[in-house]
Parts: structure tokens; C-alpha cells; sequence
């Protein structure tokens, strides 16, 4: 009986003990998202509510932070949605299609390598090509990059979905005279959606918070979210309350992502087991 209630009190204590780690730092940028600078910088618990780091933030002459908030959203649906197309097509290729096993395995293999890999690995490559051939700023340039690093995630993902299915329904629809088009759009599409909402989720998530790339890639004109908040940190004044204040903003549409991804991820894997 003590041992087991000994063993509570430590796990209690270690969930509760990561939840501030996370949360934490959350907590601190909230408090100093509305507090004046000089609180800030003089660490007042308790100072009075204000709004003008946002109003700084978002109507100051100065600041491009709604350029900035578009540049990020347009680069991570667009990136996406390229990378969902093709992550699911090729997880069905290699599960479901008669595809040699050291094939599947070699691309697998040369995916998983590409994403262990650190991202600083390829950045001043894709500067160089991109810059040589005049596209360093652009949107394209930034969208690309981002497909190509999250689609090995994205990739194994989808094949945990996709290698679920049952093969006797595959079997079924090619004997009844389905192509392999066909089988896909009316059988593999509908019961793996969960997981392609699930591989959305991330995939946004993980090119919206990108910094390497957008830092590397990007111009004033293309500049995103997360490289627009270190510019706060500049050379003789440090903007922390416009910094906290964009941090604070920019949390927002990857955790509205997440809670309306759960429900959907549950519902289409219901949806899945009852087709």
C-alpha cells in the first residue's frame, strides 16, 4: 500500500512538473503580452492591463505583422496541401500497389535519413540554388522547401493509416473491376481521412513555426511569423512587449488547429470502422 501510494505521489509529481516546464514559459509571455515595457524590464509581478503592445504589433506604421501573419498562413496551406497530395498517393502506391519490396524499402529508408537529418544541413544548398536561379524570396522557393522537409513525416504517417486497411477490400474492389484509381477515391480515400487530418495538422503546424528555412529563404515581402519576431530583437532595444505580443498571436492558430484536429481525427476513425 505505500509503495503503490509512493509510486502515485511520483508520477503525480512528474506530470505536474512537466505541465509547468510546458507551461511555464506560456505563462510568462501571456503576463508580458500586456504589461508596459518598463514592467517588463523591471519584472513586476503585479503592473496595470494594457494594449499596446498589440496595438504596436498590428496598426503601428512600422510594423508588418498582418503581412507577416499572411505570409505564414499562404506558405502553410500551400505547402500542405502539396505535401498531404503526396504523401497519401505514395503511402497508397507503396502499401496497396505490386511495388518491388526493396524499392518501398530504399525510399523508406532514404525519407527516414532525410528527416533525421539536421534542417541547418540543407539550408545554404537550397540558398545557393535558389539564388541562382532567381528565385531566393519568393513565395515558391519557401513553399517547396517546406513540402520537401515535411513530407518524410508526413509520409510515415500516412502509411501507419494506409497499411491498416484491410487487403481483402482492396482484393474485393479489384475483382469487382475497380481500378486502382477507383479503389483508391471510393475505399482508401474516405477510411484513412483521420489520418490525412492528423498528417494536416502537423504538417502546418511544423511549416508555421519554421524558422531555419524562412529565415534563410525568405525577403521583407515573404518574411513569416516566426522570423518577424526575432526582428523585435534588434541591435540597441529589445521590444519585449511587441515580441510577447506577436509570440502570443502566433500560438493561437496552431492551438485552434489541434482542438478542432482531435475531433476530427476521432471522428474519421469511427467514421472508418464503421464503413
Amino acid at each position: 500500500m505505500t509503495l503503490r501510494l509512493g509510486s502515485r505521489i511520483l508520477a503525480n509529481t512528474v506530470v505536474w512538473g512537466y505541465a509547468l516546464v510546458i507551461l511555464g514559459p506560456t505563462l510568462w509571455v501571456l503576463s508580458n503580452a500586456f504589461k508596459f515595457k518598463i514592467d517588463i524590464i523591471t519584472g513586476a509581478t503585479i503592473s496595470p492591463f494594457t494594449w499596446i503592445n498589440f496595438n504596436e504589433l498590428l496598426f503601428s506604421r512600422q510594423s508588418d505583422f498582418l503581412a507577416n501573419l499572411l505570409n505564414s498562413a499562404v506558405i502553410g496551406i500551400a505547402s500542405t496541401a502539396i505535401v498531404i497530395v503526396v504523401a497519401t498517393m505514395a503511402a497508397f502506391t507503396l502499401t496497396c500497389l505490386d511495388v518491388r519490396p526493396w524499392v518501398r524499402w530504399a525510399l523508406l529508408g532514404w525519407a527516414l535519413l532525410f528527416h533525421m537529418l539536421p534542417t541547418l544541413t540543407f539550408v545554404g544548398s537550397w540558398y545557393l540554388m535558389f539564388s541562382s536561379v532567381g528565385l531566393h524570396g519568393t513565395y515558391f522557393a519557401v513553399i517547396m522547401t517546406h513540402a520537401v522537409h515535411n513530407l518524410p513525416m508526413a509520409l510515415f504517417l500516412m502509411m501507419s493509416f494506409v497499411g491498416a486497411l484491410p487487403r481483402e477490400l482492396i482484393q474485393a474492389a479489384r475483382m469487382d473491376g475497380c481500378s486502382y484509381g477507383q479503389v483508391f477515391w471510393r475505399i482508401a480515400f474516405p477510411l484513412v481521412r483521420g489520418g490525412m487530418i492528423a498528417a494536416t495538422a502537423l504538417t502546418f503546424i511544423f511549416s508555421w513555426s519554421d524558422f531555419a528555412i524562412s529565415l534563410t529563404l525568405t525577403s521583407r515581402d515573404t518574411m513569416t511569423v516566426p522570423v518577424a519576431i526575432a526582428t523585435f530583437a534588434q541591435e540597441y532595444d529589445i521590444r519585449y512587449g511587441e515580441m510577447a505580443a506577436g509570440t502570443l498571436l502566433s500560438i493561437v492558430p496552431a492551438l485552434l488547429l489541434i482542438l478542432l484536429g482531435q475531433n476530427f481525427i476521432v471522428r474519421g476513425l469511427l467514421a472508418g470502422a464503421v464503413k
